[in-house]
């Protein structure tokens, strides 16, 4: 069965967006940091072998839309499910098939875990889709990108309630630390 794995870049203080979403669209002021370790080798090496060992995708309605689709070839090149509450047709780009689940992100984990086989579904998107992930009880490993920003503001990624997490690897690179934890049940 699939490993379900969340990935996503946050600062040190915890953001995942900067503040200012209204001025500065997608990331607010000073969020492109976060992704800042993906323009250098070994941050491509690590996204490039996590798509790698990845079957299928989940994602948010808004990273959809921002990115396009991620251009003709639909970048992933494998089946992506992205949640929303407005339904659409199926969208083929190149190798990568979006399906709209309008069932919420529990369904769309599903989808993907059955779409996936053995290999992973990489769970990225915002902090809602994050959130919510993690309290289906369906993700088993968290991935954080902790990139040495304090935003100061922006969009929390935790939101004071989730599972427990147990420490399963930290990968350093001058751009980020990289920590995967295994989650555990979802705390009350």
């Amino acid at each position: 069965m699939a490993i379900v794995e969340v990935d996503i870049s946050m600062s040190v203080d915890g953001y995942i967006t900067g503040p200012d979403l209204d001025e500065w669209p997608g990331l607010g002021k000073g969020g492109d940091s976060l992704h800042g370790w993906l323009q250098h080798d070994e941050g491509r090496r690590l996204s490039a072998a996590t798509f790698a060992a990845s079957g299928a995708v989940v994602t948010s309605r808004s990273v959809y839309e921002l990115t396009d689709g991620w251009g003709d070839d639909g970048f992933y090149r494998m089946p992506v499910f992205v949640v929303t509450h407005r339904p659409h047709e199926e969208v083929r780009k190149g190798d990568t098939t979006f399906t709209f689940v309008t069932g919420g992100v529990g369904a769309a984990i599903e989808a993907a875990v059955a779409a996936a086989g053995d290999k992973r579904v990489h769970v990225m998107g915002g902090a809602s889709i994050v959130q919510q992930a993690l309290r289906t009880g369906l993700v088993d490993r968290l991935r954080l990108h902790i990139a040495p920003l304090l935003l100061g503001s922006g969009t929390v990624l935790f939101d004071g309630s989730g599972p427990e997490l147990e420490h399963l690897d930290t990968v350093d690179t001058p751009e980020a630390t990289h920590v995967t934890y295994r989650v555990g049940p979802v705390s009350p």
